[in-house]
């Protein structure tokens, strides 16, 4: 067998491919690709036979960097699309369901992504901080939530964008 081959002539994988299209994937949401774009490179992507032809997909396509003036860590840093989805949805939906949607984010999700555990405590603790806050107050602490909606549409858009966010005067009771 020959050994004068190049590591980018090696043929690839379907588990080699994946990086690549969650990569385009997260690139067109980004609206760094327009839909032709996109459907053009996913279709290179999944018909690539070697490395160089994989990587030539994703070339232009280099990673965000984040600004760790906004609180971007290593977890952000790692977050994939999905992740940072649960964990705007962590924020969400703790309106209809208090802190017991937050919190069962973050037990089931929480244990594959620290991303998604990070946002779910802050809205698990967020949302305690507001229900604690109505019961000492006998209700008057109630119309507190309607300013609320505010806080956790600011913190849902972050988590979005792969951002950390905590809320001010709150509790942490959870870590």
């Amino acid at each position: 067998m020959e050994s004068s081959y190049a590591v980018r002539d090696l043929r690839v994988s379907d588990d080699e491919r994946e990086p690549s299209i969650q990569r385009l994937q997260e690139a067109y949401a980004e609206g760094r690709l327009d839909h032709d774009e996109f459907d053009m490179r996913m279709h290179l992507a999944m018909t690539a036979k070697t490395r160089a032809d994989l990587a030539a997909v994703t070339r232009d396509l280099t990673p965000v960097p984040l600004d760790s003036g906004h609180g971007a860590g290593s977890d952000a840093a790692q977050a994939t699309a999905e992740d940072r989805m649960l964990a705007a949805v962590a924020h969400g939906i703790g309106y209809p369901t208090l802190f017991v949607g937050p919190l069962i984010l973050m037990l089931v999700s929480g244990k594959r992504s620290a991303y998604v555990r990070k946002h779910a405590a802050e809205a698990v603790n967020f949302q305690l901080t507001v229900l604690l806050i109505t019961i000492v107050t006998f209700g008057l602490g109630g119309v507190l939530y309607a300013v609320t909606w505010i806080a956790a549409a600011i913190a849902a858009i972050l988590a979005l964008s792969g951002r950390d966010f905590r809320y001010p005067w709150i509790l942490r009771l959870i870590k």
